[in-house]
């Protein structure tokens, strides 16, 4: 049972429907996350004090959420609009919206658990009750989902009570059971259609994506599944497992769980076929398809990098590595951003780098632990330099994978991109007097006319042909592409010519 909490109260001023129409309409409009600070106490107080009949406190929880709804679309927006908020702006913005949904998570939860429980006057609201769960689920998923936001840590209570509000939905037969989700949203959802949204999203290794990307994904995988496949036994189509009476995230089953009755197996169903189609549509058309409830402004390539990372983790097949990984035990000395790297290969050392510790090493990459976060730089994409204890060169990479396992320790995967970089000042053809200094990231093939260049944002340009001289020889860089981006650089593909000088 979840049995959660309790507090008594009286008089409370929500108590009276036109009071708490006044309350919710004197939120304030311009201040989003003041207004869900206050919605989220709100909600702990309604959802505690005593006085409220079952339906009443149900009814006022969901007017709470509804008032909620628009200014956390708001909140996120400008959230991932930030290229580098300002520390403090960043804390505040998802320190709002986290809060209000884990304290919307836990409301619903207990409204919930009045019916578990078969509190007096319970009956009386069950109609209420396919909603409450589809707003709770909800609820708990989006908690989650801003945890992973900041790549963790993440609250194991918040996968105890999805996983038991879920339970419960079965248990009561209501799990297939449709109610308008949220208002202004088209549509109406299932318990069954939340979690899976929510175990989903968690099984497809947000940890490897961008906040902006983490958003697509969550977007893309509420229109997608309608058709995800849930069951109570094992089978090649379902690689996911999760069991109901735990506090677990789901996780891909790599070897055959111990059976209970709570165990169950989802896979993407067939919502896999379908994220593959739209994959080609978009390479196809270089444009995203109406109708995927994203942004206006989403980008084709990033909806297909999106696709690309769910079909990944959704194929039955795991992902393989394309190197073996060999563990280590050494510190690793890191510096971070393009300016820092290119500081660090110019200079005579590396003022002010961090030292990790690495766990693991193979030709693509190193696994490390980072032993104590310092600032809010450490994300997935960011560029690093990194030197080995004991190593005279220095090696550049991208920051692909991180775990945050406490508030300042994490656990990273970083994809290296050169083990022989170097700083260099690139002219634009055809503009004079103008150079940019870069970072000229060669591969391990010398024979190889493929290259590399980190560059400032807003410098690469198709068609736009570098130049660079070294070792009395002129080296022209003609541009093929972009390989990454990143809220301080952009790396661009070439092809390198060298004529003598």
């Amino acid at each position: 049972m979840i049995k959660l909490f309790g507090r008594s109260g009286a008089d409370h001023p929500m108590a009276d429907a036109k009071e708490a129409r006044r309350v919710l309409d004197a939120l304030p409009a311009q201040d989003s996350c003041k207004a869900l600070e206050e919605l989220a106490e709100w909600h702990e107080s309604v959802s505690q004090s005593e006085g409220f009949r079952p339906e009443q406190r149900i009814e006022r929880l969901l007017a709470i959420d509804d008032a909620a709804q628009g200014r956390l679309a708001r909140l996120t927006r400008d959230y991932l609009a930030q290229s580098r908020p300002a520390r403090f702006q960043e804390n505040r913005m998802w320190l709002a919206a986290h809060g209000y949904w884990r304290e919307a998570g836990l409301a619903f939860a207990r409204a919930v658990d009045l019916f578990v429980q078969g509190a007096k006057g319970a009956d009386a609201a069950r109609a209420a009750l396919p909603q409450l769960l589809v707003r709770c689920l909800r609820a708990l998923a989006q908690q989650i989902k801003w945890m992973h936001l900041r790549y963790g840590p993440y609250d194991a209570a918040a996968w105890a009570t999805f996983n038991k509000v879920y339970a419960f939905a079965e248990s009561r037969k209501l799990a297939q059971t449709a109610s308008a989700a949220n208002p202004g949203m088209p549509g109406a959802s299932t318990p069954q259609l939340e979690f899976l949204r929510g175990a989903l999203f968690a099984a497809s290794s947000p940890e490897g994506l961008l906040p902006a990307e983490i958003e697509l994904a969550e977007r893309l995988i509420a229109g997608l599944a309608g058709r995800f496949a849930l069951a109570a036994a094992a089978s090649a189509e379902l690689p996911v497992w999760t069991d109901l009476a735990k506090a677990m995230a789901p996780q891909r089953a790599l070897r055959p769980p111990p059976a209970a009755p709570g165990l169950r197996w989802l896979g993407a169903g067939s919502a896999l076929a379908e994220a593959k189609a739209l994959a080609e549509r978009i390479r196809a058309t270089d444009a995203v398809p109406a109708g995927l409830n994203l942004d206006p402004g989403a980008m084709p390539e990033d909806v297909l990098a999106v696709l690309e990372h769910l079909v990944l983790y959704w194929s039955p097949q795991p992902p393989e590595r394309k190197f073996q990984r060999h563990s280590v035990q050494s510190r690793l000395s890191v510096s971070n951003g393009l300016k820092g790297v290119i500081d660090t290969l110019g200079g005579p050392g590396a003022a002010g780098a961090e030292s990790w510790v690495i766990e693991n090493v193979s030709a693509g990459g190193f696994g490390a632990i980072v032993p104590q976060v310092k600032g809010d730089w450490l994300r997935v994409g960011a560029l690093v330099a990194m030197q080995p204890d004991g190593g005279s060169n220095w090696i550049v990479g991208l920051v692909r994978r991180v775990n945050k396992t406490a508030a300042q320790q994490a656990r990273v995967g970083i994809q290296t991109l050169s083990r022989v970089p170097a700083v260099s000042q690139f002219a634009l053809s055809g503009a004079r007097g103008s150079a940019e200094q870069g970072v000229l990231l060669k591969g391990g093939d010398p024979a190889s006319n493929e290259v590399r260049i980190a560059l400032r944002p807003g410098i690469f340009a198709p068609g736009q042909n570098l130049e660079a001289s070294r070792d009395g020889r002129q080296h022209i860089y003609m541009p093929t592409g972009i390989g990454a981006r990143g809220e301080d650089y952009e790396i661009g593909r070439f092809r390198e010519m060298v004529r003598d000088g």
